[in-house]
């Protein structure tokens, strides 16, 4: 039913087992072969979800410089859900905010962390749980796994991490461990337990510190949202702990995925963050530039010629000032003082009469 997403991840995972295995000192049948195997198997896929991972960067940063103009539409419009969703639509058009982008990489990973899950999984069919097959020890030795073929499953049976195969978890049931007595001694809880409790832990507080380097770049606005403030603590708090309760269940395999994981976004977090924070600097120093090259150098006067001419252009030409300017040029104004040296022009060409005295 999902094949198409259990050949590409096994495909993937087949080609960097070829690649270790092709280590003179490792061997295609060593545990730690299989362990880099898984471990590049994730940074291969994040690799290809780099680009969904900026943008979801991106996307995060715009929404809080967008939450000021949210919160006004909220309030304006509250009671009217169905403007305000008109309105937020609007304004995410306006400045091509896309919401799905934001959760585009966590929805990519999800898919490859079901095949690999399934894949790694369907090395040891011989459990008579949900979702397995039940076969015996020869059937499940000689039947492939997708790319990989009945050669390769014995490979994978007989591998070891320091005593641990990396298909089995804590809870893995007795019958189960049995199995790899064909290929090798039976791995007790203790050897299991010895493996993946210490990966446990690093996922756990790779976990907490991935999501504290997240939470700290967080705008005070976003941060002081209670839906955010929520979604702060679960992540800083319950996810690293339920890593810690959900490990006994999971696979070793998956540890080591959960661990690469965490590795990678470490990583590509401080790459994408100080790129971005770059990006942000340039723009700001870009634009203190623009306002330099703008604004008049010291001790020189801002042009008054254009301020003239602007005073012009915005005041109306009568026929009586055209007349003026042609008759005398440099006529005052009414209700202005004349200019030294020159005659009153308020009374020119009219004769004023004596008063009688009574």
């Amino acid at each position: 039913m999902l094949d198409f997403i259990y050949y590409p991840v096994s495909g993937i995972l087949w080609v960097w087992h070829k690649v270790f295995g092709a280590i003179p000192f490792l061997g295609p049948n060593s545990g730690i072969t299989w362990a880099l195997s898984v471990m590049f198997l994730v940074f291969t896929l994040r690799a290809i979800l780099y680009k969904p991972f900026v943008k979801q960067v991106r996307t995060t940063r715009q929404m809080q410089e967008l939450q000021p103009q949210i919160k006004a539409l909220q309030k304006k419009y509250s009671k009217d859900r169905q403007r305000m969703a008109l309105e937020m639509q609007k304004l995410q058009k306006e400045h091509g905010f896309n919401p799905i982008m934001g959760c585009l990489p966590v929805l990519l990973q999800a898919p490859v962390f079901i095949g690999l899950f399934h894949v790694l999984r369907s090395f040891n069919r011989t459990g008579e749980g949900f979702g397995q097959l039940g076969m015996s020890v020869e059937e499940n030795a000689n039947t492939a796994n997708y790319f990989f073929s009945p050669a390769d499953v014995q490979s994978f049976l007989e591998a070891r991490l320091f005593g641990a195969p990396i298909s089995v978890a804590i809870t893995t049931p007795q019958a189960q461990l049995e199995t790899f007595g064909q290929y090798g001694t039976v791995p007790t809880v203790l050897n299991i337990a010895a493996v993946a409790i210490p990966l446990m832990v690093i996922a756990s507080i790779a976990t907490h510190f991935n999501s504290r380097a997240s939470v700290a770049r967080q705008s005070e606005a976003a941060a002081a949202n209670p839906q955010s403030a929520i979604m702060n603590k679960l992540a800083l708090w319950v996810f690293p702990l339920g890593v810690l309760v959900g490990g006994p269940f999971l696979m070793i395999a998956i540890l080591l995925y959960w661990v690469a994981n965490n590795i990678w976004t470490y990583a590509q977090q401080h790459l994408v963050f100080r790129r971005i924070d770059a990006e942000e600097e340039e723009k700001k120093q870009a634009a203190l530039e623009r306002r330099a090259d703008n604004a008049p150098k010291p001790g020189v006067r801002p042009d008054q010629a254009k301020k003239r001419k602007a005073a012009a252009e915005s005041s109306p030409v009568t026929e009586e000032d055209s007349e003026a300017g042609a008759g005398g040029g440099s006529a005052a104004a009414p209700g202005q003082a004349p200019k030294p040296g020159a005659r009153p022009q308020g009374n020119r060409g009219k004769t004023t009469k004596p008063k009688r005295k009574r």
